[in-house]
C-alpha cells in the first residue's frame, strides 16, 4: 500500500490520475525561488519553453539570459554571474548539458565550487522521436562522478517544484534531471522532500517486505504499479524514492537491505554508472546482498513513442515484476 506518512496522491491508480510533465514542475519552482530571492537568475540556450524557463523569463525579463545555441557558454557564463553573487539556474536539454559542456561544467563550476544549478531537460529514453541522438541515458554517470555537486532526479512535477526551490537555498552547485513526457503526479504538497534524503513510498499491507525496489525520476508510477500487482500475488515489496543520488541517503538504503535482503534499482538511464551503480556502491561497502538493475544495457536509444520504448529496453511494469522475481530466487 501507499505510505500513510507520506501523504501521497489517494487518486493514484485511478484511471483518470492527473499527469503533468516533471519540468513544468521545475519552471514552476524556478519562478517562486525567483519571487522568494532576487538574486536568483536565470539562463537557457534557445530552449526557454521547452525546459519551461519562460515562466521565469516572463515575470522577471531583467534577471533572463538568452545565451543561444551555445551550451559550453551557457555554464561559463553562469559560473561568472555566481562569482558576483547571483544564483544562476541554467537549463537546455541534458544531452547538451551536460551532455556537450562537461568539462566547462566540471572546471568553471565544480572545480571553482560556484553555486550554480546545471538543470538537464528531456533526459532518458522517453524523449521519444526525437531519437538517439537526442535522448541522455548516460547524465546520471556524468554528473554523480564530478566532485562539489549534487544531482537529483524528481519523481513527479509537485517534486521537481520542491527540489528547484531547494536547491536554490543550497550552498552546492547542483545537477536537475528532468524528463518531458507527462507522469502521474505521485506525492502531494505535504509529501516530505529534501536533499540527500530518500523516502519508502509503498510498504507491504502487513510483514515485513521481501523486495527492496530502488526508483530515480519517471519510472516511479510504473515501479508503484509493479508493487501493487505484486502484493496481489503474494510478493511483499518497498518502493523506495531515491530523488536524491547525490548526496545519496547510505542509511536508507542499507536499512531497505538489512530488511529485504534483495534489491531491484530502477532508473531511465543507462545501467552502468547511473543511480543502480550508486546503491551497488553503498551495498557492496556496507551490506552486500543481490541486485538486479534496471535500466538501459549498454546501448543507444532510438525513435519511438516513449511506452514503445520504455517496453523495448525493459524498463516497463512487467520488466520490474520479472526484475523482482529474479533477485527473490537468489536470495540467500
Amino acid at each position: 500500500m501507499l505510505n500513510p506518512q507520506l501523504k501521497l496522491n489517494p487518486k493514484l491508480f485511478n484511471s483518470d490520475v492527473e499527469q503533468v510533465p516533471i519540468r513544468l514542475g521545475f519552471g514552476q519552482g524556478l519562478l517562486a525561488a525567483g519571487e522568494n530571492n532576487k538574486n536568483i537568475v536565470a539562463l537557457c540556450a534557445d530552449l526557454t519553453e521547452s525546459t519551461q524557463m519562460h515562466l521565469f523569463k516572463e515575470k522577471f525579463p531583467e534577471r533572463f539570459i538568452e545565451v543561444g545555441v551555445a551550451e559550453q557558454n551557457l555554464v561559463t557564463v553562469a559560473s561568472g554571474m555566481s562569482a558576483m553573487g547571483k544564483i544562476p539556474f541554467c537549463s537546455s536539454y541534458a544531452m547538451f548539458s551536460p551532455g556537450r559542456n562537461w568539462e566547462q561544467i566540471r572546471t568553471t563550476i565544480a572545480y571553482n565550487d560556484r553555486k550554480v544549478i546545471v538543470v538537464g531537460s528531456h533526459a532518458g529514453i522517453s524523449v521519444g522521436p526525437d531519437g538517439g541522438t537526442h535522448q541522455a541515458t548516460e547524465d546520471i554517470a556524468l554528473m554523480r562522478v564530478i566532485p562539489n555537486i549534487d544531482v537529483v532526479s524528481p519523481c513527479d512535477a509537485i517534486e521537481a517544484k520542491k527540489a528547484t526551490l531547494a536547491l536554490s537555498e543550497t550552498i552546492r552547485p547542483a545537477y536537475l534531471r528532468l524528463a518531458r513526457e507527462k507522469t502521474p503526479i505521485i506525492t502531494t504538497e505535504e509529501t516530505p522532500f529534501s536533499v540527500g534524503k530518500a523516502q519508502v513510498y509503498w510498504i507491504p499491507d502487513v510483514g515485513l517486505a521481501q523486495v527492496g525496489i530502488v526508483v530515480t525520476g519517471g519510472l516511479m508510477y510504473r515501479a508503484l504499479t509493479a508493487a501493487r500487482e505484486l502484493e496481489a500475488e503474494g510478493i511483499k515489496t518497498k518502493v523506495m524514492n531515491l530523488s536524491s543520488i547525490k548526496p545519496i541517503d547510505k542509511d536508507a538504503i542499507i536499512a531497505l537491505a538489512k530488511e529485504t535482503k534483495c534489491i531491484v534499482t530502477v532508473e531511465e538511464h543507462q545501467i552502468a554508472g547511473g543511480m543502480g551503480s550508486a546503491v551497488a556502491e553503498v551495498l557492496a561497502l556496507n551490506y552486500p546482498v543481490p541486485i538486479e538493475f534496471i535500466g538501459i544495457n549498454d546501448l543507444f536509444g532510438q525513435s519511438g513513442t516513449p511506452d514503445e520504448l520504455i517496453g523495448y529496453y525493459g524498463m516497463d511494469k512487467n520488466a520490474i515484476k520479472e526484475a523482482v522475481k529474479k533477485v527473490l530466487a537468489r536470495k540467500i
